[in-house]
C-alpha cells in the first residue's frame, strides 16, 4: 500500500483484529466546502504514525471525528473494531486525544488537574493516586505535581497534556501537533515519551508539521492534501520511493584512491562521486539490483566496508512532492 488509490479500506473478507484503526471514505463538509473528501487508512495495533499535511489540510478534522466530537456525512471510522457512529461510548474508552490547544485549569495543581480528569473517568481514588504517579513517573513530571499549571513552561504544560491523556490508560493516543511551541531539547524529550508509551503497546496517531521528526519516530505515514489522502502506507516505501535513480552511500574503513574507478565499472552504475579522501562514495544506479554487485566490487577491491545504506528521500522532499502550493478553497 504506498498510494491513495491502494489506501486501505475495510472490506468483508478482511481480517481487520490487528487494526487499532479503520477509516473508510470519510466525507466531511461544512456548509459549501469539503472538508474531508473520502479519506481512507488504516492503522496497525502498536504503530506510531505520523499525520502530515499543510495548514487546512484536514488533519484536525479527522483526529476530531475519530476521537467522536465532530459528526460526518459518509463514511465510516472503526476503533479497535468499534463504530464511532454506532459504540461512540466504547470508542472514548479506547482513545486519549491531546487536542493543538486546550485550555487547562491554571489556578489547579499539576496533581488537582490529573486527579479531576481521573475522577471524570470513574476511577476510584485509590486507583488515581496509583495511576497520578504512573503518568507523572513517565512523563518526567513527578517532582512538579504540587505546582501550579500557571507556573509551568510551555514544555512542563505540554507534559501535563500528555499525562491527562494517559490518565485513563487509553490504547490509542491521537496527538494534534503537540511539539509546537516548544524548544528543540522539550521536542526531544517529548518524542522519546512518545517512544516509550509505543513499547508499552499503546497505538499513536500524531499530527505534526516537523517533518524531520517524524521520519525517525514514525514506521506508518499518511500524507493528506486539501482534504484528500495523497499517501498512505510505510514511512521508508515513502522516503525510498521518488523519480531518481536507485542510490546508495558507502563508507570503507581506509582511503581507496581506485575503488571509485571499479564501482564506476560495475555494470548498472550510472554514477560514481569520492568524498572524504575517497572514504566515502555515492553510487546512482539503474535499479535495485545493481546493490549487491556494487557491494561484490568493493569486496574484491580489498575495501574493509563500514557501511553501505540507501540515500532516502527526506520527508519535506516527499510532502512538497505530493502537495500542492497555496491553501485550498
Amino acid at each position: 500500500m504506498t498510494s491513495a488509490d491502494h489506501a486501505a479500506a475495510p472490506t468483508a473478507d478482511r481480517a481487520t483484529h490487528h487494526l487499532a484503526l479503520s477509516i473508510h471514505r470519510l466525507s466531511i463538509s461544512f456548509g459549501g466546502r469539503t472538508a474531508l473528501d473520502e479519506v481512507s487508512f488504516t492503522i496497525p495495533r502498536g504503530e506510531i504514525h505520523g499525520f502530515v499535511g499543510p495548514n487546512g489540510a484536514g488533519k484536525t478534522t479527522t483526529l476530531k471525528a475519530i476521537a467522536t466530537l465532530l459528526d460526518f456525512q459518509r463514511g465510516s471510522i472503526e476503533v479497535f473494531g468499534d463504530s464511532v457512529k454506532t459504540r461512540a461510548h466504547a470508542v472514548r474508552r479506547h482513545i486519549g486525544y491531546m487536542p493543538d490547544h486546550l485550555g487547562m485549569y491554571r489556578q489547579m495543581t499539576v496533581h488537582e488537574y490529573l486527579d479531576f480528569f481521573g475522577a471524570a473517568y470513574g476511577l476510584p481514588l485509590p486507583q488515581r493516586d496509583r495511576v497520578i504517579d504512573d503518568v507523572l513517573q513517565l512523563t518526567d513530571m513527578h517532582a512538579r505535581r504540587h505546582d501550579l499549571i500557571r507556573s509551568l513552561s510551555r514544555g512542563m504544560e505540554q507534559r501535563v497534556s500528555l499525562a491527562r491523556v494517559l490518565v485513563h490508560d487509553p490504547k490509542l493516543l491521537l496527538l494534534d501537533e503537540p511539539a509546537s511551541g516548544l524548544d528543540p531539547r522539550a521536542r526531544i524529550e517529548l518524542m522519546g515519551i512518545l517512544e516509550e508509551l509505543a513499547r508499552l503497546g499503546k497505538t499513536i496517531l500524531i499530527s505534526s508539521h516537523i517533518l524531520s521528526e517524524l521520519a525517525s519516530l514514525c514506521s506508518g505515514v499518511t500524507i493528506i492534501d486539501r482534504g484528500r489522502v495523497k499517501y498512505t502506507g510505510r514511512m521508508q516505501d515513502l522516503l525510498h520511493r521518488g523519480r531518481g535513480a536507485p542510490t546508495w552511500r558507502l563508507e570503507v574503513a581506509a582511503p581507496r584512491p581506485g575503488l571509485a574507478a571499479a564501482l564506476r565499472a560495475v555494470a548498472g552504475v550510472s554514477a560514481v562521486e569520492a568524498h572524504d579522501d575517497d572514504r566515502e562514495f555515492v553510487i546512482t544506479a539503474a535499479d535495485e539490483g545493481v546493490a549487491n554487485r556494487v557491494l561484490a566490487a568493493a569486496l574484491q577491491d580489498g575495501a574493509v566496508i563500514e557501511s553501505f545504506t540507501p540515500v532516502r528521500r527526506q520527508l519535506d522532499e516527499a510532502f512538497l512532492e505530493l502537495t500542492e502550493p497555496g491553501v485550498g478553497e
